[in-house]
């Protein structure tokens, strides 16, 4: 709780409220980044996704996102109400969380993740989604699964971080949540129309380059910003980060060019993605060494998940969620169990190859229970809009464009 003692700290109060900034960033950027990927009649609805939930859940946060996720702990599986309207949070820093911030200062920087977790999921359904029933999906998935989820993980209480399991920037509360339930909503959307009879290639993909240039630019603040003060903690997050994106970059390029005969400059991006995703829950508690070889990971086995997935041709996850975010969160929080170090961050954990096996048991627990815990949620709330509202659009939209059938609007006067 609060506690007037705590003296704030104004040095870590300015690095996390830019590294708020800097997550802020991101999805936009990711808006570019999926923008790029699909076909010129559908950019604006991409793009759109991405800065309509920036609106929506900044004030869904506000009014109970954040007491629902960080309240007082219902038994380790919900915050309790007290903190609706952040009624109570105020510049006094909270001892649990971050005891040299004003707790606004935590519940802002906390909102960033909360903003682009459900943004992630939208490359799944690209193409196809009434707009409407997306803005209902986005308000039912934040409160019941996003919430929930960090709550488990990141409270004070959660059940999880009492059992122990590691995850110090959102490998499971952010990427496994979004890429599971992109994988379950491209089943329930179903494939859009005229795949594999007709071109699906990115209309742009030196918007997509753009786009993830700005994702590794604002992953320094997702990342090093978790330490939640200026010292050699977020440090090591910064330099951990920076380094698995280059290696996952490099290695998926390499495994591309092995593959198709060519380096691709699309891969490289992707690669970089993939390897900023595999970090994330493992920043706070590895050396550069096992960032090398957490980013050399990501790069083999999200590319070959990816390909595994085009040729599941009943599951059109259009952008590729699961297969960076799914596999690449999964992916890291294993290997935080592998090798995370009290040598890094001395108020965590030895992972396996540091004389500790439970550990790794104790992230696969964690990344078992959220994996099921978000596809049947994720079902459950795209089962209900289908029944009421419906979820596609009409085939004679989806052929059109979803920039002008749904926005009446369209990105490029040519």
């Amino acid at each position: 709780m609060p506690s007037s003692a705590a003296a704030v700290n104004t040095g870590d109060t300015a690095w996390v409220l830019i590294s708020a900034a800097l997550v802020m960033l991101m999805t936009p950027a990711l808006g570019f980044f999926y923008g790029g990927l699909v076909r010129r009649k559908n950019v604006l609805s991409t793009i759109m996704h991405s800065l309509f939930i920036l609106a929506l859940i900044s004030v869904v946060w506000v009014l109970w996102g954040y007491s629902l996720a960080f309240g007082p702990s219902v038994g380790g599986v919900i915050g309790s109400l007290d903190w609706l309207g952040l009624r109570g949070v105020g510049a006094e820093p909270n001892l649990d969380y971050a005891p040299t911030i004003p707790h606004l200062a935590f519940a802002l920087f906390q909102m960033m993740f909360a903003i682009i977790t459900p943004a992630l999921i939208t490359g799944a359904f690209a193409e196809r989604k009434r707009f409407k029933a997306f803005v209902l999906f986005s308000l039912l998935w934040a409160t019941f699964v996003y919430c929930p989820v960090a709550h488990w993980v990141w409270a004070s209480g959660g059940w999880l971080k009492s059992l122990g399991a590691l995850d110090f920037a959102g490998g499971t509360v952010v990427h496994i949540t979004s890429g599971v339930s992109a994988l379950v909503a491209a089943l329930v959307l179903g494939p859009r129309r005229g795949l594999g009879e007709e071109p699906f290639d990115p209309h742009d993909i030196t918007m997509t380059v753009l786009g993830a240039g700005l994702l590794w630019f604002g992953w320094f603040g997702f990342n090093a910003g978790s330490a939640l003060a200026a010292g050699d903690l977020a440090a090591n997050a910064f330099l951990v980060t920076n380094t698995a994106a280059a290696m996952a970059a490099l290695t998926w390029m390499t495994v591309s060019w092995a593959h198709h005969g060519r380096p691709s400059v699309l891969g490289a991006a992707v690669g970089a993605v993939a390897g900023l995703v595999a970090i994330t829950p493992a920043a706070g508690y590895v050396t550069p060494i096992a960032a090398i070889l957490i980013g050399l990971g990501a790069g083999v086995i999200c590319y070959w998940a990816v390909q595994l997935r085009t040729k599941l041709t009943r599951i059109d996850d259009a952008l590729d969620v699961w297969g960076v975010h799914g596999v690449g969160g999964t992916w890291g929080a294993i290997a935080t169990g592998l090798f995370a170090t009290v040598a890094v961050n001395s108020s965590a954990a030895n992972g396996f190859f540091y004389g500790d096996p439970s550990q790794l048991l104790k992230q696969l627990v964690a990344v078992a229970v959220v994996w099921v815990y978000s596809a049947a949620l994720t079902w459950v709330i795209l089962k209900l809009i289908d029944v009421t509202i419906g979820l596609r659009v009409e085939e004679k939209e989806e052929v059109l464009g979803l920039d002008t059938s749904q926005h009446g609007e369209v990105a490029y006067q040519l």
